[in-house]
């Protein structure tokens, strides 16, 4: 890391710790990991499986709707806001270049949404596992889960930091957050399963659907994680993963795709802002 990125970022990183958000999500995704952990520890018996493992097969769909929109609430006003106080102007007047400006914000608010998963999900994990006791196999699923988590995290800051430097505002950067987090984590597998229904059985539901799922940087994290469960209680589009055309290593390249593909995305369009 050069210079300007480790200034940016060291900067960034100081104002993302004093985020309401990181410390909301910490206490939010540790809150739900352990009531999901009690309440799914009375059934490891007539599934086989410990609580750490169940536990993690439940947040592997649960973090699906509040990871990706925690990233996003704390990126989308990173350009947005700085544009509207001046602040960015007087950064690009210095000797910088965009696109470390655009690595910089990235690294740091990557690094605050992981923080923040590790706390919550390291101290649940260790309670879960103290007070349940668990196997190698839940220790496993825990690992990959928290490690996912943080690229699917990783995936929506970049997002959001796109989002914010396109759109100048931060009124409008927030929009556009909210939108595509309706989009890509609500209404995409309401249509994909309202078209599978239409379909019926066919090419398209045994084919096609699978690869329009995993498409999805969000249901590749999830069917990554569940795929890996054997005895996972899952239906629906969890349900898939199960049954997936193509190895679970599929998803995980998919979710590393979409990081390499905000990345491009983002430092492209930070080239193009007018402070």
């Amino acid at each position: 890391m050069n210079t300007r990125i480790g200034t940016i970022f060291a900067q960034e990183f100081r104002l993302a710790r004093r985020n309401l958000w990181v410390g909301l999500a910490t206490g939010i995704l540790g809150l739900f990991a352990v009531v999901l952990g009690v309440f799914g520890a009375g059934q490891g018996a007539a599934l086989d499986a410990d609580a750490l493992t169940l536990t993690a097969a439940s947040l592997a769909t649960l973090s699906v709707y509040l990871i990706p929109l925690i990233a996003l609430l704390m990126s989308y006003d990173s350009f947005a806001g700085e544009i509207e106080r001046g602040a960015l102007a007087l950064t690009l007047a210095s000797p910088v270049r965009r696109w470390e400006i655009f690595v910089g914000k990235f690294a740091a608010q990557s690094l605050a949404v992981g923080v923040a998963i590790l706390l919550a999900f390291g101290a649940a994990g260790a309670f879960l596992a103290l007070s349940f006791g668990t196997g190698s196999e839940g220790i496993a699923a825990w690992m990959r889960l928290m490690a996912t988590a943080f690229v699917l995290g990783s995936v929506f800051v970049g997002f959001g930091l796109m989002l914010s430097a396109m759109a100048g505002r931060t009124a409008t950067a927030a929009a556009s957050a909210v939108g595509l987090w309706l989009v890509l984590v609500v209404i995409y597998d309401l249509a994909l399963l309202g078209s599978v229904m239409a379909a019926s059985d066919g090419i398209f539901a045994s084919q096609v659907f699978p690869w329009l799922v995993v498409a999805n940087p969000a249901d590749a994290f999830r069917l990554f994680n569940l795929a890996l469960i054997e005895t996972a209680p899952v239906a629906g589009i969890d349900g898939l993963a199960s049954t997936l055309p193509f190895p679970p290593t599929v998803a995980l390249a998919v979710l590393g795709l979409w990081l390499s593909a905000v990345l491009a995305l983002g430092i492209r369009r930070t080239k193009r802002i007018v402070p």
